[in-house]
């Protein structure tokens, strides 16, 4: 059996960052000048990855994003795209899409050429491709919590629908100590949470909530 030689080995698979952990930092080039992670202090931002520049799935994805980037920047929310493309393919991709489909990408794209960011965020997965990033979308609080993440095969495309209801979920699971139910969206109730005792289970349902039962008890927050 032959030895497996350190150059056969992807240089850039890192142990996934973690939930409700400090995101990792950046200082990367941009469609938009230097970003870093400070730069987003004080707002939400979701940060996704791309397989590549010219490519089908990716250019949906891309002309969704845009589309709701107002939806997002009204939830304090900022978008930050990455590939493992350099800036100028960006640069050339953002044009043809806005010139073929008439659609203005307005967020950034880092340029990842290194790999440093993809690799820091797990975005390179071996299974999937070792040179290209899979559909990654990281979501990070305005302190720099990473607060989710989520993971798409390079096949399919991701819904952004579903990320702009999940930072509105977020944002009312932190405002409101609440959590929310599958599917849940603004307007719709909310799942307080369950009892920490015996005395409080015994009391839940004189607490004024939709209570099903002791543990499951629903509010509005109209």
């Amino acid at each position: 059996m032959s030895a497996v030689t350190p150059l056969s080995q992807p240089a850039i698979v890192r142990a996934l960052p973690g939930l409700n952990q400090p995101a990792p930092a950046f200082d990367a080039l941009t469609t938009h000048g230097r970003k870093t992670l400070a730069d987003y202090k004080g707002k939400w931002l979701v940060l996704f990855s791309h397989p590549a520049d010219f490519t089908p799935v990716c250019t949906t994805e891309f002309i969704a994003f845009a589309r709701k980037h107002e939806q997002f920047k009204a939830l304090n929310c900022d978008l930050l795209g990455l590939s493992i493309d350099s800036n100028y393919a960006h640069i050339a991709w953002v044009l043809n899409i806005e010139e073929k489909f008439g659609v203005k990408v307005e967020f950034p794209i880092i340029e990842d050429l290194s790999m440093k960011v993809a690799g820091d965020y797990g975005m390179i997965q071996p299974g999937a491709s070792d040179t290209s990033a899979v559909r990654a979308t990281f979501i990070i609080d305005p302190t720099g919590i990473l607060r989710a993440m989520v993971y798409y095969p390079m096949t399919n495309g991701r819904s952004i629908d579903e990320f702009l209801r999940l930072v509105a979920a977020l944002q009312t699971s932190d405002l409101n100590k609440v959590a929310t139910p599958e599917g849940w969206k603004p307007g719709d109730p909310v799942i307080v949470p369950p009892p920490k005792s015996v005395e409080e289970a015994k009391i839940r349902k004189d607490q004024g909530f939709d209570t099903t039962d002791w543990y499951f008890s629903t509010r509005s927050l109209g």
